[in-house]
């Protein structure tokens, strides 16, 4: 990958998380205001082996009930989250927040005082993607409350990424580089 070796604006990351928090905050709404929280009220249990389907459950005749959990407003909306952090994984460069940031923003904007290494801000895009792909697996299985938590969560790291600066992801994979296990080869 070209842009591993080289710097980038440290302010790029955090633009794009600026974004990514509006994003997360309208799928975080459709998700809360969707089927996830009614999950838990399609069926009542009776112990951990036996669950009876309630009289009121919400269904529409002939659509099966996964199909409904996916068709869902905020299933969609952490769906577009979780592909353009996958972007984000897999190009930062490329990824449309950081072209927008380069293109429109920082020529606009004082040149930086020292560059930084695109590592972390792809690993935090990586914690994102996972968080955001659990919550997507967990919700069309029908946990209760997944997609709402897992799109809080990384609401959540994007704000204090966009707010303070304060990228967790990027102190995770800190945190795992002195560990020696990521980034670093054993031997130095």
């Amino acid at each position: 990958m070209p842009d591993s070796h080289a710097g980038i604006d440290p302010r790029g990351p955090r633009f794009a998380a600026g974004i990514t928090t509006v994003l997360l905050v309208v799928a975080t709404y459709l998700a809360l205001t969707g089927v996830s929280p009614r999950l838990g009220q399609e069926t009542a249990s009776f112990g951990w082996f036996a669950y009876q389907p309630l009289a009121d459950a919400v269904y529409v005749p002939g659509v099966s009930p996964v199909a409904q959990r996916i068709a869902d407003a905020g299933f969609v909306a952490v769906a577009i989250a979780a592909a353009l952090f996958l972007w984000g994984v897999l190009s930062l460069r490329t990824a449309p927040w950081g072209v927008v940031f380069r293109r429109l923003v920082r020529p606009r904007l004082a040149p930086p005082s020292e560059l930084e290494d695109p590592r972390p801000p792809r690993f935090a895009q990586g914690v994102g993607l996972f968080v955001t792909v659990v919550g997507l697996i967990l919700h069309a299985a029908g946990v209760p409350w997944a997609l709402v938590v897992a799109a809080a969560a990384a609401l959540i790291a994007a704000f204090l990424n966009a707010a303070f600066g304060l990228c967790l992801g990027c102190q995770l994979y800190l945190l795992l580089q002195r560990a020696g296990i990521l980034g670093r080869s054993r031997t130095a």
